[in-house]
């Protein structure tokens, strides 16, 4: 069976290339990054060579870069230190972040005293941007904005350099969980001064288990996991030197053709886009995937008429590999919280599948997809 991979989003394929460096570095970097040995320093010299790279990417300073185990870690790092040690005592953020922050932010509530606000949204997953500046103008308390640049489920991307302008007109400290943007989209944090942001390399063809936060200069990092003085004492452990190859290789290639990769897979969500239109009476689409400048390239969120609880299913036994969205594709009893949050009860009961897209997909595969799609729905 030929099998199509649809669900890059979530986690995906990595790159040959990637493989090689990080089997390389296995078999030839294998002294402690701790250690003032000759294996040591070598360890040593590949992670402060990946930290300058990615520094240079986001046209900031190394030491601004910590490597940790993925976006979920990084997210909790930033938002704990915010509360716990920058003295933020108010968060602005939103009902359809990512699980990393939403779980950590109610902890923190609970925890913390801490004044939790939550912006409104329009339909397609947007920030009402007239209710945000209620919000972030009102306060007396030192303030984090968490606030993800594009949505992981549906796509849409945030008005980032306005959000940023207002969290600087206001004093306002500013938290995007950048997952989905890293080695998707240049990002300048020199033109749109985010104050944190977190990566993760699985999510570019990279390894997983392997991503870094940013924290802007002159901001104190106290760490979340104690015991080492690793990554200058921002977090304790041995770092994951060949998953920090792996990184470094994986953003190398995606940065180096990246207008060009994102032409090619932008004209292949806009093909599935359109063929889906035809062939499929009654379907429509979450967030705003028409709009290429306030929707992500990568990711169509499909809502289909009706409710296929055996939709995903089915598509996997045909061979292809997607992300549900729907209360009975999730196996979540409450559903999508994204759709749950952005739709009427009715539409959000329906069947939503999130299909996401890479460079190893071709239209070939769409039409394929289009085929079993319109079998199982027997049209």
């Amino acid at each position: 069976m030929n099998r199509i991979y649809l669900d890059s989003a979530a986690t995906s394929r990595m790159d040959g290339a990637v493989i090689e460096a990080m089997s390389a570095s296995m078999a030839e970097i294998y002294g402690n990054p701790s250690s003032s040995h000759q294996y040591g320093r070598a360890a040593k010299s590949k992670i402060e060579r990946a930290r300058r790279n990615i520094a240079k990417l986001l046209n900031v300073t190394p030491s601004e870069i910590v490597f940790t185990a993925g976006g979920s870690e990084a997210d909790n790092m930033i938002l704990r230190n915010a509360v716990c040690h920058l003295g933020v005592k108010r968060i602005i953020s939103s009902k359809i972040e990512h699980h990393a922050v939403l779980h950590t932010l109610d902890v923190l509530e609970e925890d913390e005293e801490l004044q939790l606000d939550y912006v409104n949204l329009n339909e397609d997953g947007s920030v009402d941007m007239n209710h945000f500046e209620q919000l972030i103008s009102d306060t007396t308390h030192k303030t984090l904005v968490s606030l993800m640049y594009v949505n992981n489920e549906i796509g849409t991307v945030l008005d980032a350099k306005k959000v940023s302008d207002l969290c600087k007109q206001y004093d306002t400290l500013f938290h995007s969980d950048a997952v989905q943007v890293i080695g998707h989209y240049n990002l300048d944090l020199q033109e749109i001064p985010i104050d944190f942001i977190v990566a993760s390399a699985h999510k570019f063809h990279g390894p997983k288990g392997i991503g870094f936060a940013y924290f802007r200069k002159g901001i104190g990092i106290k760490p979340l996991l104690t015991g080492g003085a690793q990554e200058r004492g921002a977090r304790a452990g041995t770092e994951n030197v060949h998953g920090i190859v792996g990184m470094d290789k994986a953003l190398e290639i995606v940065y180096k053709d990246i207008d060009k990769e994102a032409a090619y897979i932008n004209d292949i969500k806009k093909y599935f886009l359109q063929r889906l239109k035809e062939e499929i009476p009654g379907v429509a689409f979450n967030g705003c995937p028409e709009d290429e400048q306030r929707s992500n390239y990568c990711l169509l969120n499909v809502r289909f008429p009706g409710n296929s609880d055996m939709l995903l299913f089915s598509l996997d036994i045909k061979g292809i590999s997607a992300s549900g969205g729907s209360a009975c594709q999730s196996g979540a009893s409450g559903g999508s919280h994204v759709l749950n949050a952005i739709l009427s009860q009715n539409e959000a009961k329906k069947t939503s599948v999130r299909f996401s897209f890479s460079k190893f997909n071709t239209k070939d595969e769409i039409d394929q997809v289009i085929v079993a799609l319109k079998e199982i729905l027997k049209i």
